[in-house]
């Protein structure tokens, strides 16, 4: 019986592995379990019971939009239910220690989008158990309406499709039935597909048990040169798996060794933009009228440059977002990592050295933008942070086109930081990139009822003051007994001490402001001037980011803020330097020479035009 052949073409080699790819495999297990990136059994137990939880809470809240919509219809209430499915890393069997899940929740028609914002978050937080819901986020406003949230420990993105072909949903849906597309808006197409998407990923891989080693290696890969995020311009988490499932395809025989190896030299001399596809494109379905992808149609799609797309009806690219300074960095970083993996085949370096951290602050740039995002709670941040980051390759885009720009990179995720300040001018300073107000939880820090932290420690107690006076730290004296008229020791003619009587203030000093905590998320791109450029100002382009950004209606003048400045790499903040990373130094200046009495002189390069910071001010 012949092999089924999956993929567009023919596979390049049905080879069976060798006992020596058998040996680097082994080595490569070994390698990723030793660099932490599977879960133990009681780690994944805890995500099962989690799902289990969120199936009974998503029941209960179909019901409840039951009783909303029909509430004398006693047969729709009791047979309402929903279904929770999982997609990405989860799903696809290649998540580790800290892994999200993406969730998708799934109704039947008659439940909407605004019941899954006004009722499940309150509902969520009454089932499950005490204290296990933390974080809860709803964003409503999203491409692709979210709640976000921490469900003991584990972030959960919880996303809603409500089903409009079906009035109940039956207890074995069919997720790849194209007909459960039909009357979905483009946005609940996405949320459905990303189940959809990772099922025929898995489908389309000749040996599973090998395709997910192989994309364990190449996840961990990304992330670690910080080429890993969507949102950021880069790929994400399914247009990667996409990526090695093309090349399982095309070594279906292989070892997961070998198929990463395969993979980056395939994919750094792909001729894109030709696509990576797993399946031939479907084009006679009309069941939702969400764009197919088809370059010879939209000029949009014509200008992806790494376009992956995905086998499920209605095929989109995963890969839209890539600009192209981040393409130049994949390609690098793709025919680096080919070179290594050369290397280790032959035996001659450990699969470690493939899974060396990036250089981003460390050596690869001199000069920076940052983008300070300010909210003043937590919650308001999670909001506008997450807005924020999904416009940073706008920006980026804007800058790598500027005649002075060789390469626009963004770093692949935010830094989140806790300030606690007390005026105007250090929230100006912290807007400014400083990191002097910090805030640092210590041992001794409890929180108290209102959420708030309380400092305890082992110092002396103070004395708690009454209203309007000021605060004096409690000393330990010697009891003494007043001076009586007549007694020695008395000043005056009453025999009281002068000592005795209490100084009034009539201007007692302001009290110190009591410090408040602001909430920050840093976004970096480092910036590589082209040659021979002699000025950068990218006053204009700054300015527009923050218009587009402060126009939106998520953006509160009271208690949100956005700052865009420059920095050199020996600026960077301490934090994005981990332990053994050595920070940039800053340049020591050379001693102008003696002007040459002749007319001539030293030749200097022009300084980069440091750019000015954009800034709107906390209310």
């Amino acid at each position: 019986m012949e092999e089924q052949v999956l993929g567009v073409t023919p596979p390049i080699s049905t080879a069976l592995p060798t006992e020596g790819e058998k040996r680097l495999n082994e080595a490569l297990h070994v390698e990723l379990r030793s660099q932490g990136t599977f879960e133990s059994a009681t780690d994944t137990q805890k995500r099962i019971e989690v799902l289990k939880s969120l199936e009974k809470i998503v029941d209960a809240f179909v019901k409840k939009a039951a009783e909303e919509k029909e509430p004398k219809n006693t047969i729709l209430i009791r047979d309402a239910r929903g279904k929770v499915c999982t997609y990405g890393s989860y799903r696809l069997g290649v998540y580790g220690p800290g892994s999200d899940i993406d969730t998708l929740v799934i109704v039947p028609k008659y439940v909407t989008v605004d019941q899954y914002f006004k009722i499940f978050p309150d509902l969520l937080v009454e089932m499950a158990p005490p204290a296990a819901i933390t974080d809860l986020t709803p964003v409503p406003d999203a491409f692709v309406p979210i709640i976000k949230f921490e469900y003991w420990g584990i972030s959960i993105d919880l996303i809603f499709c409500s089903i409009q072909t079906l009035k109940q949903l039956p207890a074995s849906l069919d997720l790849q039935d194209n007909s459960l597309l039909r009357g979905l808006s483009e946005n609940e197409v996405r949320s459905l597909n990303g189940t959809r998407v990772t099922d025929q990923i898995l489908n389309l891989v000749p040996e599973k048990a090998t395709f997910k080693l192989a994309l364990r290696a190449i996840k961990l890969w990304a992330q670690r040169k910080a080429i890993y995020a969507n949102i950021m311009g880069f790929p994400g988490g399914v247009a990667w798996a996409m990526m090695v499932a093309r090349v399982c395809q095309l070594y279906p025989k292989a070892t997961s060794a070998v198929i990463v190896n395969k993979f980056f030299h395939l994919m750094y001399k792909w001729p894109w933009p030709l696509p990576v596809l797993l399946k031939d494109i479907e084009y006679g379905s009309a069941v939702t009228r969400v764009a197919v992808w088809n370059p010879k149609i939209y000029p949009s799609d014509r200008n992806h440059r790494m376009p992956v797309i995905t086998p499920a009806y209605p095929s989109m690219c995963a890969t839209h977002n890539i600009g192209q300074s981040s393409f130049r960095v994949i390609q690098q970083e793709l025919g680096r990592a080919a070179q290594v993996t050369d290397e280790i085949m032959f035996g001659k370096r450990p699969w470690r050295d493939l899974f060396t951290k990036h250089t981003f602050f460390t050596s690869g740039f001199k000069y920076y933008l940052t983008i300070v995002s300010m909210a003043k709670t937590k919650e308001a941040q999670n909001v506008w942070g997450g807005f924020i980051e999904s416009r940073v390759r706008i920006l980026v885009q804007k800058i790598e086109v500027h005649p002075s720009i060789g390469l626009a990179r963004p770093f692949n995720k935010g830094y989140d930081r806790v300030h606690r300040v007390k005026n105007d001018d250090q929230i100006e300073e912290i807007q400014n990139g400083s990191l002097d107000y910090l805030y640092k939880p210590t041992e001794f820090e409890v929180k108290t009822e209102n959420g708030k932290a309380t400092e305890t420690t082992e110092e002396e107690p103070k004395v708690k003051p009454e209203d309007g006076a000021i605060p004096v730290k409690a000393e330990r004296t010697e009891t003494t007994q007043p001076t009586m008229k007549g007694e020695a020791g008395g000043d005056g003619e009453d025999g009281i001490r002068l000592a005795d009587i209490p100084l009034h203030n009539p201007n007692p000093p302001e009290p110190e402001p009591e410090p408040y905590e602001l909430y920050t998320t840093n976004y970096y791109i480092a910036l590589e001037l082209a040659e021979g450029a002699k000025s950068l100002d990218l006053s204009r382009e700054v300015d527009d980011f923050r218009f587009m950004c402060c126009t939106s209606q998520l953006y509160k003048p009271d208690s949100m803020s956005l700052a865009v400045h420059h920095v050199k790499n020996w600026q960077l903040p301490d934090d994005v330097f981990e332990p053994g990373e050595v920070k940039p130094s800053k340049p020591v200046k050379k001693k102008r020479p003696m002007a040459n009495p002749e007319g001539g002189g030293d030749v200097k390069p022009p300084a980069a035009k440091r750019q000015q910071t954009a800034a709107v001010q906390a209310g």
